[in-house]
């Protein structure tokens, strides 16, 4: 199982990771490569609705299982947090807090919940080691 939540957490971070570029990188790739908006014709509150509906579990899961190991409710909280915060921007999307404020708000909240899975992971690992090491 502490491979698993490893994984997971890796896969989070990946996500948070995606869900940052495309809302930084994707309007300038756009605007520079304009044919690029015909093959790649994407509906931006779909995919981020779409990305929600993997990262939300994926994000539960790994961080209930590394709180499980490491007892570090900060970490747990962290996370918590920024899974809700990117849940209400996805759901309220650019009709509702206007697009530069949600790509703002997902920015900052994708690379909080990317750094809650990033010490979910180094706590989780530290947590093995010192429970190998007392063995």
């Amino acid at each position: 199982m502490f491979k698993i939540q490893l994984l997971s957490d890796k896969l989070a971070i990946a996500l948070s990771s995606i869900c940052v570029v495309h809302c930084l990188f994707f309007p300038f790739i756009i605007v520079l490569v304009p044919s690029l908006s015909a093959v790649l014709n994407i509906d931006h509150e779909v995919f981020h609705k779409g990305l929600l509906y993997i990262v939300v579990p994926l994000g539960l899961f790994a961080l209930f299982l590394g709180y499980r190991r490491h007892k570090n409710s900060l970490v747990l909280w962290i996370g918590l947090s920024a899974l809700f915060t990117l849940s209400i921007v996805a759901i309220l999307g650019h009709k509702v807090l206007g697009e530069q404020l949600e790509i703002i708000l997902t920015v900052i909240t994708a690379s909080i919940l990317a750094y809650a899975h990033f010490r979910n992971f180094k706590f989780s690992k530290q947590h093995q080691c010192n429970t190998s090491n007392k063995k």
